[in-house]
């Protein structure tokens, strides 16, 4: 049977709320304009913004990973849809002399947020920095490190609970996350407790 891990909802809760405080402080009172990459942070988003005490602008994005053809060769590109922000070719001034915030839930290679960090910072933001839940270190694939995480955790762990689906949808609301080693993440049937 595989090893599963846990981070309880009070272990996970204190460890937003330290983020929260964290971020609060590196703001100093300034306006915050953060970008939520949708839809498996939108959970870790929402609490990790309200244990926020400074003003903020939300902004949402939704990543699309598409294999294209190129000249005969095929290569995965990342499109950001939905939302003008990231489009600084087009719109210069979205961000220019802000505090700009990227939140997503997972970093592992890392290339879809350096993606996104890179076009938010075409605009010019004062500031722009990224927090996640979960930071997976082993599998980096570009010279990214998160400027706040809750976790670090093995690369080879599947997670599921908290916004993060098991690989057929399900699990997303639960209050924990629960992860297994391999391809499958262990389920709320697998570790549910003995009644006593």
């Amino acid at each position: 049977m595989a090893k599963v891990s846990t981070y309880s909802a009070a272990r996970i809760a204190n460890r937003v709320k330290a983020l929260g405080r964290q971020i609060t402080r590196d703001a100093r009172g300034r306006r915050l304009d953060i970008v939520v990459t949708m839809d498996r942070s939108f959970v870790f988003s929402a609490d990790l913004v309200r244990a926020i005490d400074s003003p903020v602008v939300l902004h949402f994005v939704r990543e699309d990973v598409r294999d294209v053809e190129h000249g005969g060769q095929s290569r995965r590109e990342v499109f950001f849809a939905n939302r003008a922000a990231v489009n600084a070719s087009t719109d210069q001034a979205e961000f220019k002399g802000r505090d700009v915030l990227v939140v997503d839930v997972v970093l592992d290679s890392g290339i879809t947020q350096d993606f996104l960090l890179r076009r938010i910072g075409e605009s010019k933001p004062r500031s722009l920095r990224l927090a996640v839940l979960l930071d997976k270190t082993s599998k980096r694939r570009v010279a990214l490190e998160p400027d706040y995480f809750a976790f670090r955790t093995a690369s080879n762990l599947v997670w599921c609970g908290y916004g993060l689906a098991a690989g057929n949808g399900t699990g997303g609301n639960g209050r924990s996350l629960v992860a297994g080693s391999g391809t499958r993440s262990a389920g709320p049937r697998q570790v549910r407790r003995k009644k006593r």
